[in-house]
């Protein structure tokens, strides 16, 4: 993956394919290759997926937060001369979507969050992570899915790193708070960009309620459950993850 990342100026990216633009956006935690099943198959089915590496510790301490990373989106898609998107975020990433569709609808042609946050608090605001205690860091990576296998060392071992890392640790409770404080319940009636929301039915980071109320409070969404699957479908079941969201696009028309 690091080897096909490409940097333009402010931004770094991976992008595979042609057609339609679909940008991903990771959570706080999670990486680019979360997303390997979305990027290796919308790019055979007539779309470019494109995967901006959210600059979650390169920003100024006051300006880490959830609004600025919406901005740094706008600014990509802009910069990128993309016109329309759509967008496909988890965790955090759902939750910078979120706000990217509210504050520049006229650049989001579609939405699609997974475990997003955005009215859970919980999610973002628990007083992990303990620093230097690997066994407790990996039981909460593995409690992210339904399936702790899906956790590899590898995964564990990049948390572990950030969290024992002062100045990445600092952004991520910066993120994390500034998260909690943007609790979208009140925005989300007026947003009307079409969403689609896909969730793990067994996620204990955002559970399965938070799904419905985004789908209660979303004038124009659709939800989609898939099973024995905990907060990160994208990577839990591939398969069924971009078969329920290719069949939406194309149902859809985009």
């Amino acid at each position: 993956m690091k080897e096909h990342i490409k940097q333009e100026g402010k931004f770094k990216y991976f992008e595979k394919g042609e057609g339609t633009p679909i940008v991903v956006l990771h959570g706080l935690m999670g990486g680019l290759s979360n997303f390997d099943g979305v990027m290796n198959y919308f790019p055979t089915k007539g779309y470019k997926v494109v995967v901006p590496e959210l600059p979650l510790y390169d920003m100024p301490l006051l300006k880490t937060n959830t609004k600025n990373l919406a901005n740094y989106i706008k600014d990509f898609i802009d910069f990128k001369n993309y016109g329309k998107v759509i967008l496909v975020g988890n965790s955090l990433g759902g939750h910078v979507g979120l706000l990217t569709t509210k504050y520049y609808p006229e650049s989001v042609k579609a939405l699609v969050i997974t475990g997003s946050s955005g009215l859970y608090e919980s999610a973002m605001g628990e007083s992990y992570p303990k620093r230097g205690d690997y066994e407790y860091m990996k039981k909460k990576v593995q409690d992210v899915f339904y399936d702790s296998e899906i956790a590899t060392p590898e995964i564990i071992d990049d948390v572990y790193s950030v969290v024992n890392d002062r100045n990445k640790l600092i952004r991520t409770l910066s993120i994390a708070k500034s998260a909690i404080r943007h609790n979208m319940s009140k925005d989300l009636p007026d947003m009307h960009t079409p969403t689609c929301i896909i969730w793990g039915e067994q996620d204990e980071v955002t559970p399965p309620e938070v799904a419905v109320d985004f789908n209660k409070l979303l004038p124009d969404s659709e939800l989609f459950w898939i099973d024995k699957c905990g907060h990160a479908a994208m990577m839990e079941h591939p398969d069924v993850f971009n078969t329920i969201l290719y069949i939406w696009l194309q149902k859809r028309k985009f």
